[in-house]
């Protein structure tokens, strides 16, 4: 299990036997684990090494196993920090390449043709993306949403950053709004933006995928490290400060009028605020006319600006950018 962060079987075993034996001399340890008092007191100075265990204070010959849930965690961690510092290096290394075989364009750029083929790269990105992983979502889509929802829940999980931008279009599909809520609640960044010209996936900022071919989306382009991806990775930070964020899901029991406001903010259509509410378009132009009243505005704009006022929403979800805000009437 704990072969990936650097700890070898026999370790894990010796932190193990450790764990369910709290305070437990080396001897008594060996004995316990059927092996040799020297080679379980080689095992534990690694551990020590790692901070998986630690010798009790006035007791030098009593070892005690650190509690996995930090202990393991700190480990990843700084595991993750090698392996960024190492993803690094590579760069400095592929200088020391001669340029014609630097810059093969084979090797920067590669057409993937077929939805198949452009689902199982998507994929492929997902599973081996570690630090950060930025979005660009708007329909059609080639994957199984369900599935990449899945992989990127597991990024979430193994504390990778998700940073997601959506087109409001994407925001109108059955169920779409909650499955963006939702990640929002599981720490996933999430904001909308009207203007996004393109689908677009960018892993540990190393790879991209691009689909080409408009509606269609028959095609796509994978880009590895060079002047492309830097100038794909700047044009996601300048459309993401653009964006306007999307709030996670009020906790259960929070007022009507604020759970209205968060689902406005969100940039979703009527129809789709509709559906999240469970209810008819008739009905939510009633309520969105009750909310004004009750807030005493008279546009969804000033709406947004008084639900910041009383701490609905955050400050970021609703910075004032002009006629084009995703706060003023659809």
């Amino acid at each position: 299990m704990l072969e990936p962060i650097g700890v070898s079987g026999e370790d894990e075993a010796v932190y193990r036997g450790l764990l369910s034996r709290p305070d437990t001399s080396p001897h008594d340890l060996a004995a316990a684990l059927d092996r040799g008092a020297a080679e379980v007191r080689r095992s534990l100075a690694r551990l020590e090494e790692l901070g998986l265990v630690h010798q009790l204070p006035g007791e030098p010959t009593r070892m005690r196993a650190a509690r996995p849930d930090v202990a393991i965690d700190a480990l990843a961690d700084r595991r993750r920090e090698e392996l960024a510092r190492t993803q690094l290096a590579a760069r400095t290394l592929l200088a020391e390449m001669p340029a014609d075989q630097r810059y093969r364009p084979e090797e920067i750029v590669e057409v993937l043709v077929g939805w198949p083929e452009i689902a199982s790269r998507f994929e492929q990105l997902l599973g081996a993306t570690r630090q950060e992983l930025m979005v660009i979502d708007r329909p059609p889509y080639v994957a199984d949403p369900g599935r990449s929802d899945s992989s990127v829940r597991r990024l979430l999980r193994a504390k990778v950053r998700v940073r997601g931008l959506y087109a409001p279009e994407a925001l109108d599909l059955p169920g779409a709004l909650a499955e963006v809520q939702d990640a929002a609640g599981a720490g996933e960044q999430s904001r909308v933006h009207a203007g996004l010209p393109m689908k677009l996936a960018i892993g540990d900022r190393r790879l991209a995928i691009l689909p080409l071919g408009g509606q269609s989306a028959d095609a796509a382009v994978c880009i590895r490290p060079s002047a492309l991806l830097d100038a794909l990775i700047q044009l996601f930070e300048l459309l993401w400060e653009q964006a306007t964020p999307i709030a996670a899901p009020v906790p259960e029991g929070t007022s009507g009028d604020r759970q209205l406001a968060v689902l406005l903010a969100s940039g979703a259509k009527d129809d789709a605020v509709a559906r999240r509410l469970g209810t008819s378009t008739r009905t939510l132009s009633r309520r969105i006319a009750e909310l004004l009243d009750h807030l005493h505005v008279r546009t969804r704009f000033q709406a947004g600006v008084q639900a910041v006022r009383l701490g609905w929403l955050p400050p970021s979800a609703h910075d004032v950018e002009g006629p084009d805000d995703r706060l003023v009437d659809h």
